[in-house]
This record gives structure tokens, C-alpha cells and sequence, in this order.
């Protein structure tokens, strides 16, 4: 069943979780002013799923089940799906910023595969606990929070190894009928409003950490399960143009000995299927990352073009302004189009699924958390220092100084005043408010910091490849004979190693 981002809002009310914001105990998560832009905005991945002219993007036939279900819970199964999930999480991000859903897609997908994997080892049904799960999960069109970046405590140590083991969350008990755990997860993005949480290791792990190589399924409202959140976006400020409408709250979520039933369990101390997760998640989450960050780039072209024209500037005959605009364009262009390539190079799982290729989502993640400040920068460049100077939105309606401010702040002389204010305090709202340094700190951390991108790129990145065309360049001691040859191995990807795929949609 595919539910309306009215039925989401009403299913919350089905859920009791014990919520804090702000020192406060939330109540009602669905009627809470505090938390509105976020379930605005996971509401946004309800309603678009039902609008037929996005129904290619937005919904897909399950392989598993043969059901229809959204897009956001769907395993994919060709490289057409990671595209059509590439565009889908940009069209979503283009009207709400941060949609959240696709957390819960990438962390379904990596448990997908990881389960299979070890079934394939040990023997089990980890696998089919997981695709009951999933199933259910597709069938009530629910929204999963992913529980995986833990507190850590202290960096320089292995989660066994740690003072307080509760900084990671950790098995505490074995039962019969389940398992007990506790610790904390210290960013759970949209965490008062999920259905459920996805809890997963955040790193590899060793054979003394075991008891924290966990993967599990736990309602929103489990005893012993207390979320504490900040707002979602800026609800209630007059300022906030966008972000008053859709935001995202983030939250800490702590595990007071919370039980497990074993169907709801995937991984229960599998220190390297664990491992094997984590790395799986972090593919699948980064290359979504950069359908994310292109639609909010999308915004910033957008509101950036607006402020131009507000401005009586035209990119046509100000060079600056149209290089400015070029380079914001490359930028956002640049690191989706390796979205494309990681999607036209994936590559596929023995679970049955695909898989992102590696090296194109983590340079493309790598490229947007860097240069997201650069596409700040552009767009603050192109609308002028009005979105910093401008009088608050209350003096709109002050009739001391209304008619002075719309005389002196207009700029095109048929556009309003008002129209060009309120462009500037939405350009304001996406780069300069606290929203704005969300919004950008959640591109440098989202999804891992950059580091672990460059680990990820050395670690997976063919350059015995490259190593051994030099060798056999040099051996043979005519660099002609070999330069028209791109690749050591017929049949794979020249950049990345991989194995070239037949067209999208095989």
C-alpha cells in the first residue's frame, strides 16, 4: 500500500516514542510545531510516489515480492534502478532540501546484501528474516531512521576497548527469544518521526568486538528507546523562507537495555559481515548523497538566477555573473554525473542485487562535501550582500518604514521590492542561517567525512592496473605499441576497473 504524506502523518499518531526537543517531552511527534518541516518533508517522498508523472521515478516493482512499492524501499535490481533512485532523490531534495527516506533505501539495500553473505558462510536464515522484514515494511510504506554513527567516546579506541562500552551500541544478553541491547547513536537524521530504526554497526569490526557487531530492526516507540532532538529546519521564524517549510531534525538515540525479538535480528556478533555492512552502507549512501546534494544545488541555481534578474543584472553581458553561475553548474553537474557513472557501472551482488560502482560514488560524495562551500560561495557571489543586509521580514508590515524600504531596496523596476526580498531572505535561509551551516555540514560529514571517502577510493581504485600498463609499456620499450590500449583487462572500465555493464535495463 503506498500511503499519502496525510496517511504518514497520521500513522505517527499509531506511536508513542518518548521524545525530547529543546528540554521538552513531545507529546503528539505528528501535531508537534517543532518537528512540522521535517514530516513535511518526508511527507514530500509519500505524495510524489502517488502523482503519476513521476510514478517511473518514484515507484518500482519489487524482484522479491512483485509488489509495486516506493522507490526509497526498493532493492535495486539493474543499473536503470540506481539511476531512476540517482534522479528520484534529486527531484525529492530539488522540493524539500533533505527528504530523509533515502537513508532508509541505502541502509535496506546494504542489509540485503550483507545478510546473504552470511548466510553464504555460516549457514542460517538471516536472509529470509531480513526479507520478511523488508516485505512487511514495503507492504505498510513505512519510513526507517538509519541508527548507525555511534557516540564513539574515545576515537583512539575499538569499541571493546572503551571506557563506557555504552558510547556504541552492544549486545547485552542473549535470550531464546531475542537479544538485549544498549548504547547510544548519536545522529539519527529525522529520528522523532521515523516508524522504526534501523540500528548498524557504524565501522569494521574485529572478533573482540563482537558484541557490538549488530544489526537490528526496533519501533520508534520500543521500551527503553528515548530519542533526544533539535527542531526540524526553523518552524515558526518569519525569516525562514524555506526552512520553515521543510527541515530536518537530527537526534540521539539512546538503547536503555532495549529487547529484540530474533525475527527483527540480522546480525548478532558477525564481526566481518558487520564490516562488510558498513562499507556496503556507505556505497549505496554516498551515491544518494549526490542525487541529494545536486537538488539542493538546483535550488541555489534557482534562487541565484532570481536574484540576478532581481538585481537588473543580466549573465548575457555581465561576464562575472554568467562565470559565477557556469562554475556553481559545474559544480553541481560535475559530481552528479559521477552519480551516473556509478549507477552505469555497478556492478552486481551475489544477493542478487546492485551495487553502486565504489570509486564513482566516493569521488562524487568527496566532490560535493568539498565543494559545497564553494557552491555557497558562488551563489552569494551572484545575489549580492543584500541576502546579509536586509531588515528583518517584521518590518514588512510596519507602516513607519514599509514605503521607505520598498523604494530604496528595490532593484528592476518591474520587479516588487517584495518579490526581490523575498528571494534574498530564501538565499539567505539555504546558505547564511543556521539551516544554511546544516546544510553544509551535513555535506562534509554526511555519509562519512572525507577521509573515509579516500580510504575508500585508494582502497578500492585499480592501480595494480595502472602500474602494470606502465610495466608492459616499458618492457616492451615502445610506448606507440600500447597507446591506443585503455585498459590491461577487455571487458572492464578504463577509470575505475570495473566490470563495463550491458545497457541500462538488462
Amino acid at each position: 500500500m503506498l500511503m499519502s504524506a496525510a496517511d504518514y502523518r497520521e500513522s505517527l499518531r499509531q506511536y508513542r516514542p518518548r521524545v525530547f526537543v529543546d528540554g521538552r517531552r513531545i507529546d503528539s511527534v505528528a501535531d508537534e510545531p517543532a518537528l512540522a518541516p521535517g514530516i513535511n518533508a518526508v511527507g514530500v517522498t509519500y505524495d510524489f510516489a502517488l502523482r503519476p508523472e513521476h510514478a517511473v521515478l518514484m515507484t518500482a516493482r519489487q524482484g522479491t515480492s512483485g509488489k509495486t512499492v516506493n522507490r526509497m524501499l526498493h532493492i535495486n535490481e539493474t543499473s536503470t534502478d540506481l539511476l531512476y533512485k540517482l534522479e528520484a532523490v534529486r527531484l525529492l531534495c530539488r522540493e524539500s532540501g533533505c527528504a530523509q527516506r533515502y537513508l532508509t533505501h541505502d541502509a535496506l539495500n546494504a542489509i540485503f546484501q550483507a545478510t546473504r553473505r552470511a548466510d553464504d558462510a555460516d549457514g542460517g536464515d538471516r536472509h529470509q528474516r531480513f526479507l520478511a522484514y523488508l516485505h512487511d515494511v514495503q507492504d505498510r510504506d513505512l519510513t526507517l531512521g538509519v541508527a548507525m554513527t555511534d557516540a564513539k567516546g574515545d576515537r583512539a579506541l575499538r569499541p571493546g576497548a572503551q571506557a563506557n562500552p555504552d558510547v556504541y551500541v552492544h549486545i547485552t544478553e542473549r535470550r531464546p527469544d531475542g537479544i538485549v541491547i544498549r548504547g547510544t547513536k548519536a545522529i539519527v537524521t529525522g529520528a522523532p518521526y521515523m516508524h522504526e530504526f534501523l540500528v548498524m554497526p557504524c565501522r569494521t569490526m574485529t572478533a573482540e568486538d563482537a558484541a557490538f557487531a549488530v544489526c537490528c530492526a526496533v519501533p520508534v516507540d520500543a521500551e527503553g528507546v528515548t530519542i533526544v532532538a533539535r527542531p526540524a529546519g526553523r518552524p515558526g521564524e518569519a525569516a525562514a523562507k524555506f526552512s520553515a517549510t521543510y527541515g530536518q531534525s537530527t537526534g540521539v538515540v539512546l538503547f536503555d537495555d532495549v529487547f529484540v525479538p530474533w525475527d527483527r535480528v540480522f546480525l548478532a556478533g558477525e564481526h566481518a559481515e558487520a564490516g562488510f555492512l558498513t562499507t556496503s552502507y556507505a556505497t549505496h549512501h554516498r551515491h544518494s548523497c549526490i542525487g541529494a546534494r545536486a537538488g539542493f544545488g538546483d535550488l541555489l541555481i534557482g534562487a541565484g538566477l532570481m536574484m540576478i534578474e532581481a538585481n537588473g543584472l543580466d549573465p548575457d553581458r555581465h561576464g562575472h555573473i554568467r562565470d559565477a553561475m557556469v562554475d556553481l553548474i559545474k559544480i553541481v553537474e560535475g559530481f552528479f554525473a559521477c552519480g551516473v557513472a556509478a549507477s552505469v557501472y555497478g556492478m552486481k551482488d551475489p544477493a542478487g542485487s546492485i551495487m553502486p560502482d565504489t570509486v564513482f560514488a566516493n569521488v562524487g560524495k568527496l566532490l560535493l562535501a568539498t565543494q559545497i562551500y564553494d557552491m555557497h560561495r558562488l551563489a552569494h557571489y551572484v545575489s549580492g550582500g543584500l541576502i546579509v543586509a536586509l531588515p528583518g521580514p517584521e518590518e514588512d508590515h510596519n507602516p513607519e518604514t514599509r514605503a521607505s524600504l520598498s523604494a530604496v531596496l528595490a532593484g528592476r523596476p518591474d520587479i516588487p521590492a517584495e518579490r526581490r526580498l523575498e528571494v534574498a531572505r530564501l538565499m539567505e535561509d539555504l546558505t547564511a542561517s543556521g539551516q544554511g551551516g546544516w546544510y553544509s555540514l551535513i555535506s562534509l560529514h554526511g555519509g562519512g567525512s572525507p577521509e573515509a571517502m579516500k580510504r575508500e577510493i585508494w582502497r578500492n581504485y585499480p592501480l595494480a592496473d595502472r602500474t602494470e600498463v606502465v610495466e608492459r609499456l616499458l618492457d616492451r620499450g615502445v610506448l606507440a605499441e600500447g597507446a591506443g590500449r585503455v585498459s590491461s583487462q577487455p571487458g572492464r572500465c578504463c577509470v575505475t576497473g570495473c566490470q563495463v555493464p550491458e545497457p541500462a535495463g538488462r
